[in-house]
């Protein structure tokens, strides 16, 4: 049996409209769920805990991510990610997370949909989509 390969990694600003109910996040969602299974990183899915506030937060965060494939961090991807540190930190204030997520989505061939296009527009081999405004 073939395995589907991921096209598409959601960026965590899209998961956190989705949460507040953002209509717009919520169609591109469904949209993208018509292609095969959504995948976020574990960044994004880390990013989402640390914003929770209470128990409540996180089980909304929970029941999100169990829609979603989890990328873990590869170790091609951690060095990917330091690489681009290097390269952008100074430059563009390029963050550790942001990074990771941008090496995820380069590693794995797929293209970056987030809000955040401005983060990583620099960052030669990443294709990187704003979904929607």
């Amino acid at each position: 049996m073939a395995t589907h390969s991921p096209s598409a990694l959601i960026d965590t600003d899209i998961l956190i409209d989705n949460i507040r109910g953002v209509a717009r996040a919520s169609t591109f969602l469904v949209q993208q769920r018509t292609t095969g299974p959504l995948h976020t990183g574990v960044v994004s899915a880390m990013e989402l805990v640390i914003g929770c506030g209470n128990s409540r937060d996180l089980r909304i965060v929970q029941v999100l991510l169990s829609e979603f494939v989890v990328m873990p961090l590869e170790a091609d991807s951690s060095s990917e990610a330091h690489a681009l540190v290097e390269r952008f930190f100074l430059s563009h204030g390029l963050l550790i997370a942001d990074a990771l997520i941008a090496a995820s989505a380069i590693r794995g061939g797929m293209t970056l949909f987030t809000k955040n296009v401005r983060d990583f527009q620099m960052i030669p081999g990443l294709s990187v989509v704003r979904p929607y405004q």
